[in-house]
């Protein structure tokens, strides 16, 4: 699998490279490194779902793993009850605990996970916990959600709610909005903060960008449509009981999103925010125009990585153990 993930790597870098040389990008502004690794991450996330065996698919999508120059200074601790793992920064700069919910379309995770994991607790500063929920297609929900509320109820046996920031991307950003409102239905205190990085906010979704940044993004509309479908393979909850765009968060805790304006959950992810803002939630959501899907793993690669990452940290700063205010910027969508 590692010769066949590097072989298609190395054919999308020099086909990339040639269309660059005659001046046929994906898009202007994007340079041949962006443009192959968004190019052989669709590759692999095709060829991992559309296999006969989902097991292998994700061996797959592990094989070859694309990462910045970035050195995270972490040390990690492995926990069995619930399954997880605890980041723990070299430099520790936060009185916040984050529980970290990892991105795949509630399928995939891996080393790619891991990385992220140990991105945010560099960058923030914090202690994070990062549980290794079940997967679909062979756990649908509500699997995923009885696993984010263990990892709630392991996370808050020592820590104050009000220290603890819940943050997902992706899928995890989904599994994170939908922990807020199985904390509301159980009566138990919210987190301090709920920060979604590309979030999923419909599990149905047929809005425009769904098709018009497929050309972009990592993930493309098909991909989004299948993970929900391994979601919810019967039928037996529906958009309404999934989708976080058609709920009601006011009264929850504070939600802070991000998103690329180049990725297919743009319109979804903008959607969630206006309905959460017209119902009195306490909603901000900032959009980098130039980025796809779960671009804060670039990091310093791109600068609109590197902006996000601060914007995060700023964010958890300013809600936990701290009198400061979270303001917007010029990224903010008013």
């Amino acid at each position: 699998m590692r010769l066949r993930s590097f072989s298609k790597l190395n054919q999308i870098a020099i086909a990339t490279y040639v269309r660059h040389a005659f001046g046929r990008r994906l898009a202007q502004d994007w340079d041949a490194n962006l443009e192959i690794g968004i190019r052989f991450v669709r590759h692999q996330f095709t060829a991992a779902m559309t296999g006969a065996d989902i097991s292998d698919g994700r061996k797959l999508f592990d094989s070859v793993q694309l990462e910045t120059d970035d050195v995270y200074e972490v040390t990690t601790e492995a926990v069995n009850t619930p399954k997880g793992t605890w980041y723990v920064p070299k430099h520790k700069a936060s009185d916040a605990v984050l529980l970290y919910l990892h991105g795949g379309g509630y399928t995939f995770g891996g080393a790619v996970s891991d990385r992220f994991a140990a991105m945010l607790a560099h960058r923030v500063g914090a202690v994070l916990f990062a549980p290794k929920y079940r997967l679909t297609p062979e756990h649908p929900h509500p699997a995923q959600q009885e696993d984010a509320l263990s990892a709630w109820d392991y996370v808050t046996k020592d820590v104050a709610p009000e220290k603890v920031v819940v943050i997902g991307d992706s899928a995890g950003g989904h599994m994170a909005l939908m922990l807020l409102k199985s904390l509301q239905k159980a009566q138990l205190p919210q987190p301090a903060l709920c920060i979604g990085l590309c979030p999923w906010t419909d599990i149905d979704n047929s809005s425009p960008s769904m098709s018009e940044n497929d050309r972009y993004d990592l993930v493309q509309g098909w991909m989004a449509q299948r993970f929900g479908e391994w979601l919810d393979p019967y039928h037996i909850y529906g958009r309404e009981m999934l989708s976080p765009v058609l709920m009601d968060f006011s009264d929850l805790a504070p939600l802070y999103l991000q998103a690329g304006g180049r990725e297919v959950l743009h319109d979804m992810i903008v959607a969630f925010a206006q309905a959460q803002k017209e119902k009195g939630a306490e909603v901000m959501l900032d959009v980098w125009p130039d980025m796809p899907h779960d671009f804060q793993a670039y990091d310093t690669l791109k600068t609109s990585a590197t902006e996000a990452l601060g914007r995060i940290k700023e964010a958890v700063e300013a809600h936990v153990g701290s009198d400061r205010s979270f303001e917007t910027c010029d990224r903010t969508v008013k």
